[in-house]
């Protein structure tokens, strides 16, 4: 069976959209995506004991701030697709918008199921005040976040969103439209002469001794042996840096705690990098493995022996994602984000990575675009956040 069928219509049984509201129906919410894609080479079931946490208000600090209500569309017995309405009170507070958000979109070839399931989602923000519904967005947009436009045939990198493209006619035929695409550019080892660095642009590597000549800082890995103290720098750099993204809102020490047990056990210590000045933090690169490409083969189960082929394939992982990298404002344009990208670029090639994504970078950020160009990197895909006014 290819993706095609698999992901087809279901027939013409009776349409009922559901609330979620029991742990079966959860589970049948969380399963759902593996009847979407059955056959589809490029997606990456994910791994079901982080989505079950994910879901779970005992354990996802987001819950503390936020209302959620999934819904699932049915015609008979079986399930046509699911959608999750999203109240971020943290978001509203410090965004002072009256936006709500829809996320875990996922739905067959149906176009009445994806219809009633948006119209669900926005009933249930309208009735919460909510004038505006954005999406999609898995909760936050620190998580999974965007449609997918195009690259279909290319799997996903490490947290990141991947769709059919059908979700496009579905999403714009409701009344969708674009308020932001985000770019996950691409940079290849193959494309620079083999990967030496200096084959880098002359620019380029100009730029870097100046910064650290003129900025100041000093550049060096996480320390891992004190992993509690760098969370909070790493805390106090990000609620900094990124304040005036778009769609920022602050994390709190639980949710940062709660992402970093989820990266600890993934991250490269040596594609990590703080940038200190007189001892204070003032920039951070995060980068990480690509450990989708060991997730696509384990079907989203650890147990009994998923944890095997991951500890056996780890190794061959040829490809990291640069996830994040803020500068605190009165240390910006001096060069620090060319600096974080060279010490990367030399650890990645030093460890053998052939290839790095750059992502996700707001369309709007042109600084960052500027230097990542610069480094002879590409747009590969795009990713688009929808919104809907409300009436």
């Amino acid at each position: 069976m290819t993706h095609e069928t698999a992901a087809a219509s279901i027939g013409h049984a009776p349409l009922v959209i559901e609330p979620v509201a029991s742990a079966r129906a959860k589970s049948r919410f969380i399963m759902f995506p593996w009847q979407v894609y059955a056959g589809n080479p490029a997606w990456v079931p994910p791994l079901l004991s982080e989505r079950k946490r994910t879901f779970d208000p005992a354990v996802n600090p987001f819950f503390k701030h936020a209302e959620v209500q999934l819904f699932v569309a049915r015609r008979g017995s079986q399930d046509a697709g699911t959608i999750a309405a999203i109240v971020n009170h943290a978001y509203t507070s410090v965004q002072h918008e009256d936006v709500g958000f829809f996320g875990f979109f996922e739905v067959r070839r149906d176009a009445e199921a994806a219809a009633a399931l948006l119209a669900a989602a926005e009933d249930w923000l309208r009735a919460r005040g909510l004038r505006t519904v954005r999406g999609p967005i898995n909760f936050a947009t620190d998580n999974e976040s965007g449609l997918l436009l195009d690259a279909f045939d290319q799997p996903p990198i490490l947290m990141t969103a991947y769709n059919p493209p059908y979700y496009r006619e579905y999403i714009e035929g409701a009344g969708y439209s674009k308020a932001m695409d985000w770019y996950a550019y691409m940079l290849d080892r193959a494309h620079l002469g083999g990967g030496a660095t200096d084959a880098l642009p002359p620019k380029l590597l100009r730029t870097v001794e100046i910064a650290r000549r003129r900025s100041g800082a000093t550049f060096r890995k996480v320390r891992m042996n004190e992993f509690a103290a760098e969370l909070g720098r790493v805390r106090t750099i990000y609620n900094r840096a990124w304040e005036r993204n778009y769609s920022f809102v602050p994390m709190d020490d639980d949710e940062i705690d709660y992402m970093a047990a989820g990266l600890k056990s993934i991250i490269d210590p040596d594609l990590v990098f703080i940038a200190e000045v007189h001892g204070e933090p003032v920039g951070v690169s995060i980068s990480l493995p690509d450990y989708n490409q060991v997730l696509q083969h384990i079907n989203g189960r650890l147990l009994p022996f998923g944890w095997l082929r991951v500890l056996r394939e780890r190794s061959h992982i040829d490809t990291a994602r640069v996830f994040a990298m803020g500068i605190v404002p009165e240390y910006r344009q001096r060069g620090i984000d060319a600096v974080f990208y060279f010490e990367t670029f030399k650890e990645g090639v030093r460890k053998g990575y052939q290839r790095a994504e750059l992502s996700l970078i707001v369309e709007n950020n042109l600084p960052m675009r500027r230097v990542i160009e610069g480094l002879g990197a590409w747009i590969n895909k795009t990713y688009r956040i929808y919104e809907k006014r409300l009436p």
